[in-house]
């Protein structure tokens, strides 16, 4: 228990107006009617290395117009989409207190759902924590927006890439990112590929770490991978030739202005 005597938070669930969800009900959370849960997207906000304060409402803010692009995307098929509501905003060391809250909510959607298939969307710390916490079993996908990743240090481990074994990646990093290096993350999908070649990655060129500039582009691209990932749909041209392709090609793949009709 904190020194101030206070219970420690627990992470939780929201829907895409920020609510808490309690267990799911005839008259709760419902992709469409009639239709059963098919999957689900769990929407991890950015965070940062070391903070004990709670997570920052302008990220869960940020990550709303793709949970509301899934959301209606995926509805046909049953997907269903919760923000995860970290315990803090800080990764914090080796407590890795975001990927614990991700891995948490994925136990959660199988609690309340049952044997469905999950995809970890992230931006920024939240990238990082969906690309930790993917080794749970019922994750089937992985999405990492400008993921935050540490700077590499012979004498520190590596970040880990095992976890990411029997799983479909998707990695997307602006090229004018200054608050997480895309250098990293394009090595971090390298050292992953050699062993798990599902994986691909897509470079924004001239977007920063929001990837405001491609927003359009972003979320389609996001939906026609989730998509894909969760319920077989073809994927588009590009995200098919970008997981295809050998490194570099398909770990380097830029994302053309129109992609999805967005521009």
């Amino acid at each position: 228990m904190p020194q101030d005597g206070r219970p420690p938070r627990q992470a939780r669930l929201g829907d895409l107006t920020g609510r808490r969800l309690g267990a799911p009900s005839p008259t709760g959370p419902a992709p469409a009617r009639d239709v059963p849960v098919g999957g689900v997207v769990l929407l991890l906000p950015d965070g940062e290395p070391v903070s004990d304060r709670p997570a920052s409402p302008l990220s869960y803010a940020a990550l709303l117009p793709l949970g509301r692009t899934l959301a209606r995307a995926g509805g046909s098929e049953g997907l269903l989409v919760h923000r995860v509501r970290y315990r803090t905003r800080g990764w914090n060391g080796v407590d890795a207190h975001l990927a614990a809250d991700a891995a948490w909510a994925a136990e959660e959607a199988v609690r309340r759902y049952g044997d469905i298939p999950v995809c970890l969307v992230g931006h920024g710390m939240g990238a990082r924590a969906a690309l930790r916490a993917a080794g749970h079993p019922a994750v089937a996908s992985v999405v990492a927006l400008a993921p935050w990743l540490p700077e590499e240090d012979r004498a520190a481990p590596p970040e880990p890439v095992a976890q990411l074994a029997g799983r479909l990646v998707l990695i997307v990093h602006g090229t004018r990112d200054r608050a997480t290096d895309p250098e990293l993350s394009y090595r971090l999908a390298a050292r992953a590929k050699k062993s798990h070649r599902d994986i691909c990655r897509f470079e924004v060129h001239a977007d920063g770490h929001a990837l405001r500039q491609y927003q359009d582009e972003v979320l389609a691209l996001t939906a026609d991978f989730v998509l894909g990932s969760l319920f077989g749909r073809h994927y588009a041209r590009p995200v098919a030739d970008a997981l295809a392709a050998p490194p570099p090609l398909g770990l380097r793949m830029p994302l053309a202005a129109g992609f999805g009709g967005g521009r």
